[in-house]
């Protein structure tokens, strides 16, 4: 299958016919190429996804690490769909969103680990989608800076001001009450 052009529309059709062996998201029928992350952005994908898995042991939401497809068109054919993103983790509680592919539909958490290459995607393009799409938190982790930035669904269906952690903090995640997540853990190794 010949890579995708930028200038050319896609779906998430489209994207099933793409090799397994890239990494790719759409948004807005745009498509990206995800370069390979580097060894910090997996130890801490790694560490967070331990943290929290360690937690849902026994409990019916599910947190699935990169790669793991989201459509966030849920009420659309496959033909339809121009936005498919794979989130570095997932945290999904309705179990009826999901089937082999992935999750039809916004996830309960997202969590991206920014790299040079994603920086403006993760920020801005799927910031705006996660928020629309009512995903209940989004947090974005900063390895350089050793920096969370945790956004949480508001009543009025918008992300609020951030809350801000650094690596001595620990973060008490909005949808499971007594979950704590330990950032000096996940940020040890950067």
């Amino acid at each position: 299958m010949p890579l995708p052009k930028p200038e050319q529309k896609y779906s998430y059709a489209d994207y099933l016919t793409w090799g397994e062996n890239e990494k790719w998201e759409i948004l807005d029928g745009v498509p990206y190429m995800q370069a390979a992350p580097s060894r910090i952005h997996q130890e801490i994908l790694m560490e967070l996804s331990r943290q929290i898995s360690n937690y849902l042991s026994g409990k019916p939401c599910k947190v699935y690490p990169a790669p793991f497809c989201v459509r966030l068109d849920v009420e659309k054919n496959d033909n339809d769909v121009k936005n498919v993103v794979e989130p570095d983790i997932s945290i999904v509680c309705d179990s009826s969103k999901l089937d082999e592919r992935g999750c039809k539909g916004s996830p309960d958490m997202i969590i991206e680990i920014l790299s040079p290459s994603t920086v403006k995607n993760d920020r801005l393009i799927k910031f705006n989608k996660y928020e629309k799409a009512g995903v209940k938190a989004y947090w974005v982790v900063e390895p350089d800076q050793k920096l969370v930035s945790v956004f949480t669904l508001q009543p009025n269906g918008r992300y609020g001001r951030p809350d801000m952690y650094t690596e001595e903090d620990k973060i008490k995640v909005s949808i499971f009450p007594d979950l704590e997540i330990d950032l000096e853990t996940v940020f040890d190794t950067v």
